[in-house]
């Protein structure tokens, strides 16, 4: 992380809610920051005035129940200062939005992606590797996270149907705002200037390769994050941004980089599902049956939609599939928290050894 000029704590998103948790936290001879970034539990804090190198307290770790529980980017957290340079997390303060998945390596963790963002700008690759069905998903997760979503559809000068691919983002959703961008083209990269506010948090998400690090530079002012082209041969992006890093805007606003994903899994998805499928919903309404699963059941509104050209099969074809997904990791939470239930339960037990009574003399 480059050296950031002083700023004050509200540039860094700072304000009243914020001030009221920590003070309610109760823990003397702290001071509030903002994690930056976040590596093998080491954390860079943005304090306003500088930056600090910082590691969470063994207490804090201690009372984590999972990953989700540490600090992420974005997170504003309690510091007690150990030197000029280094600080302990001491708590970490309520989450207003939180942008997470399921994790790679246990499936049954929640990963936080980036934490108290305003603004999601989920970015898409005008090229070879444009996808609806990516971007509804992204949609799903970002109904989760509580934050706005933007859609953001870059490299616009690598593709000849770029209404076409608006109108097919605009099908899925009615209501979220979609900009078209080129590196090539200033005009729509200064639209998405506007969302950047002073103390107004935006998030990238996106797959590798469709150009978050490019527009952020732009948004920037500087050659801050390393870019990279996209493989000729299968046009698949390579990773560029390596980390999440929470950086400071000098005309106003806190944009979080985060890496490429290959693939989003989603976290939790029982709400966001009808919000982000909110047409598909609206059709259920008229279903013969209540619990209909608009598969094969007679009378099924939705399956009429779609033979009316009012919903695409294949946006319905990834509802279902999202659906079983949740089904899924709802299964192997449970079979985690019964598997955990019976490890409690049979170390409560007392031994056969200590029970057994000694035989009388």
């Amino acid at each position: 992380m480059s050296h950031l000029a002083p700023v004050e704590l509200k540039d860094l998103g700072w304000d009243s809610s914020f001030a009221k948790a920590f003070e309610s936290l109760g823990i003397p001879d702290v001071i509030p920051a903002r994690i930056g970034i976040e590596h093998n539990h080491l954390y860079r804090v943005l304090t306003g005035k500088r930056e600090l190198l910082a590691e969470t307290t063994g207490h804090l770790r201690h009372m984590a129940s999972g990953p989700d529980t540490l600090p992420a980017v974005g997170d504003w957290v309690a510091i007690r200062l150990s030197d000029d340079s280094q600080a302990k997390i001491c708590a970490i303060l309520p989450r207003r939005s939180c942008f997470s998945r399921k994790s790679a390596s246990n499936p049954t963790n929640r990963q936080i992606v980036a934490a108290n963002v305003d603004i999601v700008f989920l970015v898409s690759g005008l090229d070879r590797n444009f996808s609806p069905r990516r971007v509804e998903r992204y949609l799903v997760a970002a109904a989760e996270s509580g934050a706005k979503p933007v859609i953001v559809l870059n490299k616009t000068d690598l593709c000849d149907a770029v209404d076409d691919a608006v109108k097919a983002i605009r099908i899925i959703t009615q209501s979220v705002p979609i900009h078209t961008t080129s590196s090539l083209e200033p005009h729509g990269l200064n639209k998405l200037a506007m969302y950047l506010a002073h103390g107004r948090t935006v998030a990238f998400l996106g797959s590798s390769g469709v150009g978050k690090s490019t527009i952020i530079n732009f948004l920037l002012g500087s050659n801050r994050q390393e870019t990279q082209s996209v493989r000729r041969r299968d046009q698949r992006g390579r990773h560029t941004t390596v980390h999440r890093e929470l950086l400071v805007r000098s005309q106003g606003g806190v944009i979080i980089d985060t890496p490429g994903m290959r693939e989003l899994q989603l976290w939790d998805s029982d709400h966001a599902l009808e919000t982000a499928f909110n047409d598909i919903d609206v059709f259920a309404q008229t279903c013969r049956f209540r619990d209909c699963q608009h598969q094969t059941e007679p009378g099924c509104a939705v399956r009429q939609a779609v033979l009316d050209g009012q919903l695409t099969a294949d946006r319905l074809s990834h509802y279902h599939q999202l659906q079983t997904e949740r089904a899924a990791l709802n299964e192997r939470r449970e079979q985690l928290a019964q598997t955990t239930e019976q490890r409690k339960s049979k170390l409560s037990r007392p031994s056969n050894r200590a029970t057994r009574q000694l035989p009388r003399e």
